[in-house]
């Protein structure tokens, strides 16, 4: 066993080997009971095996645990600070966890790091048992190692047999006397020449300065993250500006020549990372850029894992972090992302499950969360960008939102670039599943950039199913009510027509005009006044009693769709015009539903307030004859695109190209940039 040394600093043996600390055990820094379980476990339940019918059920229903484990009492009081904690007389705790545990699957699969060390500190004599997981979620006990009060004990572990998944982590023991962790932390080997990396930080907002001013605190209050960054980049496109915020002059002076404001008018997601990418690239000084959303909640220890995790990797790769659940802190939301080639849309990846919750299921519990997990790309929320890539393949898409952060992991991995989502790395966001956004506004950018990308990217011909499916949600929508979101995404067909040359010129005027646009459609006429709409009046009365239930088939939802499709073109009931049929709630608002009403008051996914939805079959003829139309051209014409696009995307992605729209969109000469 060798000797611990702080906590960042190096550690050496007799050989000369040098360790670094890439991975150190912590604890929320507010005792906050709803992440507690991603930090630290108090279940008895050492492992759970799944079963192959766990692992089927599974992959035909991602949205089920495949194993919940029996819940534990969480114990904050026993925590001591951000590393420390205390452990009463006989007790055990487990630190496998999802930020404690150690992802060493990831560290085999992406690094040359042969052996990882765990060294423990305590006061007070305790016992730590070691443990390994399979890619099946099996766990072994591995070693048993006492450690005396006062004396840091280490052991390092070989990281051959972790091809396809599995974790290392540690239970600790208490015996007949009180033990405090002290620290402990996971380190590898460096190399001969190792240079560490450090990385600017890139914030895009609109209209967000208070969460912008939470990651000015933040990054001021993290001195160990502080050394590793070179800078906090604030792209503010918003009309209310972080710099009015109060405590902001204190906060940034506080943070020095580190921190750098950039006020530029809205061009969106895209273009504010977009900015972030080149004013970190053209400044010369970080190894990495790291995109970080502006609504997100950060746990700085992982940033620094992701930071040490992109030293080590062979090649240049993307690391991104996961994404919990903002609203429900012990859930996270998705895992992995994958592009499916054949439909061209993004969604979870294989073998994983959408909203686990760790305080119900935790680590050593969750079978199918030790299988290594691959990725096309990794969101936007917290993604980290070795700068020598964007140097190499571009900037973000101009496309102002939606698919800029899918479109990049796809062309980085067509350049031979890895993206690697790193567990033990993440953010606090909101989930999707709080909003629909692709009835609103950004139905546009969802459609047009869909496309775009598809064009450029899609191995099959003709783009496979992505014509038919794109044509089916127009027809889902139509049946729906949901006119507004149909004429935004028939004009994103329209302008992906006119081939990549408008992209940069509509990126600071597009929404705009999708508002104005969107406004005069009455299901996108939304208020908070639900009781200003006429009162309900049923015209006719379900059929036999039954309310429409979803089909269970494929035949079954055909024939729904047929006929939902044949009676849009009847005339409207007497009577549904003043008064709505009914109210539907936003998660009940489905065509199959809706499909069977001339008018209905429906909720918003958020919940702020409601829209009067009205059949319109003009509407319906014209939009679903303007959908064919376009669909139809867009096949035939699918060759002559892909090659356009194809052909442009070095030009419109390049730095000059964004040059020019960045000076277009900057509010003025004097304050588009400013270094506080």
């Amino acid at each position: 066993m060798s000797v611990t040394t702080k906590t960042e600093s190096v550690q050496k043996k007799s050989d000369q080997t040098v360790w670094k600390t890439v991975h150190r055990i912590v604890f929320p820094t507010d005792g906050d009971m709803d992440t507690l379980p991603l930090y630290v476990d108090f279940n008895a339940a050492q492992r759970v095996v799944a079963t192959e019918m766990d692992v089927t059920k599974l992959s035909a229903n991602p949205s089920e645990s495949a194993v919940v484990a029996p819940g534990a009492q969480q114990r904050t009081d026993f925590l001591e600070g951000r590393r420390g904690l205390r452990l009463p007389a006989f007790q055990r705790v487990s630190f496998g966890t999802y930020f404690n545990a150690f992802p060493a699957s990831y560290w085999r699969a992406h690094t040359n790091v042969s052996d990882v060390r765990l060294t423990v500190e305590t006061e007070g004599a305790a016992t730590v048992v070691i443990y390994r997981s399979t890619p099946r979620g099996t766990a072994n006990r591995v070693e048993s190692i006492p450690v005396a009060d006062g004396a840091p004990a280490s052991i390092e572990l070989p990281l051959a047999n972790f091809g396809d998944g599995g974790w290392y982590w540690f239970d600790l023991v208490a015996g007949p006397e009180p033990v405090r962790l002290v620290s402990a932390e996971w380190s590898v080997a460096e190399p001969e020449v190792f240079v560490p990396g450090t990385a600017t930080l890139a914030v895009t907002t609109f209209n967000r300065p208070d969460y912008c001013m939470r990651h000015l605190a933040t990054l001021a209050e993290s001195p160990e993250l502080l050394e590793s960054v070179d800078r906090l980049l604030i792209t503010d496109q918003g009309t209310q500006k972080v710099r009015d915020q109060e405590g902001f002059d204190a906060a940034a002076a506080q943070l020095g020549d580190k921190f750098t404001l950039i006020e530029q008018g809205n061009l969106g997601g895209s273009g504010g990372f977009a900015r972030g990418m080149h004013e970190a690239v053209k400044d010369g000084r970080s190894k990495y850029v790291l995109l970080l959303d502006d609504d997100v909640l950060i746990e700085t220890e992982g940033i620094l894992r992701a930071l040490n995790f992109a030293d080590f990797t062979r090649t240049p790769t993307i690391v991104g972090g996961h994404m919990f659940n903002l609203y429900e802190r012990s859930v996270m939301h998705s895992f992995g992302e994958q592009m499916n080639e054949y439909r061209f849309i993004w969604g979870p990846a294989d073998n994983t499950q959408e909203g686990h919750d760790f305080a119900a299921s935790n680590l050593r519990t969750t079978p199918w969360m030790h299988r290594r997990v691959d990725v096309d790309f990794n969101g936007w929320w917290m993604c980290m960008i070795p700068t020598s890539i964007i140097r190499e393949i571009g900037l973000a898409l101009p496309v102002f939102i939606k698919y800029d952060d899918a479109e990049y992991g796809i062309r980085a991995k067509a350049h031979g670039y890895t993206t690697v989502t790193l567990p033990g790395a993440a953010v606090w966001h909101m989930p999707w599943t709080e909003k629909d956004d692709t009835i609103d506004w950004q139905a546009y950018f969802h459609q047009r950039n869909r496309w775009v990308t598809g064009l450029v990217y899609s191995p099959y011909k003709k783009g496979g199913f992505l014509w038919r499916h794109s044509f089916l949600l127009d027809v889902k929508h139509l049946l729906s009510m949901q006119y507004s979101a149909v004429d935004l995404r028939l004009d994103a067909l329209e302008d992906v027509l006119r081939g990549p040359e408008h992209l940069h010129p509509t990126i600071l005027t597009k929404l705009p005009e999708i508002r104005s646009r969107r406004a005069t459609f009455d299901d996108a006429k939304a208020t908070k006044e639900v009781s200003s709409f006429p009162a309900v009046q049923r015209v006719r009365p379900p059929r036999m009693g039954k309310k429409p239930t979803a089909p269970r088939t494929i035949i079954g939802a055909l024939g729904a769709a047929a006929s939902a499709g044949v009676r849009q073109l009847r005339s409207i009931r007497p009577g549904a015009l003043e008064h709505p049929e009914a109210v539907v709630a936003a998660m009940d608002a489905r065509w199959w539903r809706l499909s069977q009403l001339d008018s209905a008051i429906v909720s918003n996914s958020d919940g702020s307030g409601a829209a009067w939805y009205k059949r319109q079959p003009a509407n319906f003829r014209d939009m679903l004859s303007r959908s064919i139309k376009l669909h139809q051209r867009l096949l035939s014409e699918w060759d002559s695109l892909s090659e356009q696009y194809s052909r442009a995307l070095p030009q419109f992605t390049s730095p000059e190209a964004w040059e020019e729209t960045f000076r277009a969109a900057s509010n003025s000469p004097q304050n588009e940039t400013k270094k506080l």
